[in-house]
């Protein structure tokens, strides 16, 4: 498959400094410690080739974000797991773009590489600043990051398919400087998510949980309209949102909790799919509640409970789901079935998982929580492809545009 980005595989990198971009961010626990390293694991590819051939390998990434500010800490341990994960040493500095980092950058020597501090110590880089600055990739040049950096490498690689619908100056401006390639994985994600949108075979089964609603709203019109989907199993929030659009009322303390998220807007939006694709839709018919410490589910005609949080699908909905994942030709899963955290909400979750992994369909999954839900409860080589990307895979399949792809098509 053609796209027009060149690769970096088979290009000299000997002796040449490389400032490579990838997409490392992880999720982590309450004490800071990573706790999923599927993007690490799929970066020590392009890591080992470039170290292989001699490069003189800077690498930028970032962890957290203003908007999860809680996992905006030192990206001292991602080295640590890339260096063991590699076999090849790389050393931390936690120092984006100042004197240590530009001093330390020119004292590499061929096949050594360094991590630089996390970008979004950065202004620039950070998303609130991207969605209220808007600045171009030719704007981004005079950034901070790009001026001090930019000067010092030879060649740019970006491997980050996962954030390719962030327009920030790591992502889309140093293309503007340097001859840039993308990386094996940028190449296998954009391949897999390509699939599930052309010629796919059929019946492609969309799965659709989570509490981040916003991912399957924008996808799913885009999937239906095209002809893409087949059936959408709406778990989760979205399974709750698209029942309320059916005029089934949950309870006020459901009720309230979506309004006080911004949540309930979508129920409009859901009323409209509804009305245009209603044969399309899979809806969860029964929930499970907590009621003494236990779980107990109840279904729509014991509806509304005002004292509620429905964080799980009942048994019913479970076993709907299982056959039409069974059936499928394709599957692609974005987002768990319910609260899996706690142990008394994990069933949907679990079994939606181990029902995708015993699947004879051609199965991707995607999203940092997506993945990890999925480590919990089955073995990921069971699956066809674990995506890394989250933000930019709904954009992808929404047919949206990625600013990333735009740069490397664009690149000097």
């Amino acid at each position: 498959m053609e796209i027009g980005i060149k690769s970096i595989i088979g290009v000299n990198v000997s002796g040449k400094r490389v400032l490579f971009r990838p997409d490392i961010n992880s999720p982590i626990d309450k004490q800071g410690r990573i706790v999923n390293t599927n993007r690490l694991e799929k970066t020590v590819p392009t890591l080992k080739y470039l170290a292989d051939g001699g490069a003189k390998i800077a690498i930028i990434a970032h962890q957290g974000d203003t908007l999860d500010y809680q996992n905006l800490i030192s990206m001292r341990e991602h080295a640590e797991i890339l260096s063991k994960l590699s076999g090849v040493r790389v050393a931390y500095l936690d120092d984006v773009a100042g004197d240590a980092a530009i001093e330390a950058v020119r004292n590499l020597k061929a096949g050594e590489a360094v991590l630089l501090g996390n970008l979004r110590y950065l202004t620039e880089e950070v998303s609130t600043f991207e969605k209220d600055v808007k600045l171009t990739a030719d704007e981004m040049l005079s950034t901070y990051l790009v001026r001090r950096l930019g000067g010092l490498f030879d060649v740019y690689v970006n491997d980050a398919f996962s954030a390719a619908h962030r327009n920030a100056p790591s992502m889309v401006a140093f293309q503007k400087l340097m001859p840039s390639y993308a990386g094996p994985l940028f190449f296998k994600e954009y391949e897999a998510l390509w699939k599930v949108l052309n010629g796919a075979a059929k019946p492609v089964v969309f799965v659709l949980g989570g509490a981040k609603i916003s991912d399957a709203f924008g996808m799913m019109g885009k999937v239906l309209k095209d002809g893409v989907a087949d059936k959408i199993l709406a778990t989760g929030v979205t399974g709750v949102v698209m029942q309320l659009a059916r005029g089934v009322r949950m309870g006020a303390k459901y009720e309230k909790w979506l309004k006080d998220r911004d949540l309930s807007v979508f129920v409009d939006e859901a009323r409209e799919l509804l009305k245009d694709y209603a044969d399309k839709f899979v809806l969860p018919t029964d929930f499970a509640v907590e009621e003494n410490g236990k779980r107990r589910e109840v279904g729509l005609n014991e509806l509304p409970l005002d004292d509620k949080m429905f964080s799980d699908i009942g048994e019913k909905s479970i076993l709907a789901f299982e056959d039409e994942i069974k059936k499928a030709g394709t599957i692609f899963v974005n987002g768990p079935a319910g609260v899996y955290e706690n142990d008394i909400f994990a069933e949907g979750t679990s079994r939606v998982w181990k029902a995708v992994a015993a699947a004879d369909g051609y199965s991707v999954i995607g999203g940092g929580d997506t993945v990890s839900a999925a480590a919990r409860f089955v073995d990921l080589n069971d699956v066809d492809y674990v995506c890394t990307a989250g933000g930019a895979m709904v954009r992808f399949l929404s047919g949206k545009r990625l600013p990333l792809i735009e740069a490397m098509l664009n690149a000097k």
